[in-house]
Parts: C-alpha cells; structure tokens; sequence
C-alpha cells in the first residue's frame, strides 16, 4: 500500500511501514514544513493513504469536503512510536482492504471507519 507519514507521526512508523514492504512517503524525512492543505492535495494527486494524529484533518475533510484517498487518525494512548507502530499493525492485519477513500479513527481498542462520498 502507498502511504504519506505526517511529520507528527514520525521516523519510526515511517522506517517500519517501509520494512512491511509499503511505499510510503516520509513528510518529516522529505517536506518539513509542509501545509496539511498541501499534503491532503499531495495525498489525493498521488494515491497515498494519510497517517497522521493531527485532527485538523477531520475538520478538512468533513467541514471543507477536502478530497483525500484515506486517511487513518491514530488515537493512541501512549501517544509514541511503538504504540502507533502496535495499532497500525493491528489495523493493517484487519482492515486493510478498508483503508482507501475513508477516514478511519484507530485507537488501542477501536477502530471506526467512516466512509466519505
């Protein structure tokens, strides 16, 4: 799967989404800086799914309509590496086939997809 790692999601799920053989693109490794417009825009022009704990996302995508080609809001508690890397694993290993095109919440426990039209 193709996915676009958040600046505040970090090196390590980037380094670890890569050695699951995923392409993935690394925002804090090669665009600093870079405007969540930017990188929902990024996301749907080149079919990456977005990992990111940052919320304004939902805002953009739900209040603005913002186009997307998914989008998985990591929730966790404790909010750091290996717990991300924990819930994605879990995700990926349950849901994958209903990543593309929804806004999925995933915490330690849930995981709540939303389709968006």
């Amino acid at each position: 799967m193709r996915f676009l790692v958040d600046e505040c999601t970090g090196t390590s799920v980037a380094d670890w989404l890569k050695n699951e053989n995923h392409d993935v693109y690394s925002v804090f490794e090669q665009w600093r800086g870079a405007s969540d417009d930017a990188i929902l825009e990024k996301c749907h022009q080149e079919n990456y799914i977005l990992i990111s704990s940052d919320k304004d996302f939902g805002e953009m995508v739900f209040r603005n309509q913002k186009v997307h080609s998914g989008i998985i809001l990591l929730r966790c508690s404790p909010n750091n590496f290996a717990k991300r890397i924990e819930v994605l694993s879990k995700l990926l290993k349950n849901y994958s086939d209903k990543l593309e095109n929804n806004f999925v919440v995933v915490s330690n426990e849930n995981v709540r997809i939303v389709e968006v039209n």
